[in-house]
């Protein structure tokens, strides 16, 4: 008996995971759906970057 295909590939979950961390997201986990569906969960921002002399102005 064939071993059944995988409905996704590991570079598919690497990909939205990579994605998601592009976009400055700090990705907590995943999940794989029987349908293939990648869903990246996340539990809470990434820090924004580094704070300049203007943005400590503003703020006050």
């Amino acid at each position: 008996m064939a071993a059944r295909r995988s409905a996704f590939k590991q570079a598919d979950a690497c990909r939205a995971l990579r994605a998601a961390v592009a976009a400055g997201l700090k990705p907590s986990g995943y999940t794989i759906a029987p349908d293939g569906s990648i869903k990246v969960e996340f539990g809470e921002l990434a820090p924004a970057g580094p704070h300049n002399r203007l943005d400590r102005i503003l703020q006050s």
